[in-house]
């Protein structure tokens, strides 16, 4: 993981796009997508009229319980893209950007892995993978952050 976020930065993958579902509704899509070392699995809901994707795409996704710089917690009264002094976030760097909160954890298949629920208003994020990969997560407030 790259430290440019310190301790708030809880996980970082680089993921690719293997199925696209946009069955259910118009401007949201369930994206499934494979870590590059093939041990995690994300299932996430997107808004394609914000973050258009395909299968095949290679998708780079951290979650951070701060958009500061220097990884400092984000004040409740002050969240958003820019700090009240205008300064940068780390959501400048990313294409797509939200937040939510991780809610649920539960065992993965066989007992090797660990499955993490996160809520991003009603868009829905399913990490599996290994318990030492997903260790970092924790019930709590998160940010979202892709490029592509």
């Amino acid at each position: 993981m790259s430290n440019h976020a310190g301790d708030a930065q809880l996980f970082e993958d680089t993921f690719t796009v293997t199925d696209y579902d946009q069955s259910k509704y118009d401007r949201v899509a369930r994206i499934t997508c494979t870590s590059a070392d093939s041990q995690t699995e994300m299932k996430l809901d997107i808004n394609i009229e914000l973050f258009p994707c395909r299968v095949g795409e290679t998708l780079q996704v951290v979650l951070s319980t701060s958009l500061s710089l220097d990884g400092n917690k984000d004040d409740e009264e002050e969240r958003g893209w820019k700090d009240v002094r205008g300064e940068s976030s780390l959501a400048d760097m990313y294409d797509y950007v939200c937040h939510g909160k991780i809610y649920n954890f539960e065992d993965g298949s066989e007992g090797e892995t660990i499955r993490a629920y996160i809520s991003y208003g009603g868009l829905l994020m399913m990490l599996e993978g290994p318990y030492k990969k997903l260790t970092p997560l924790r019930v709590d407030n998160t940010y979202l952050l892709v490029k592509k």
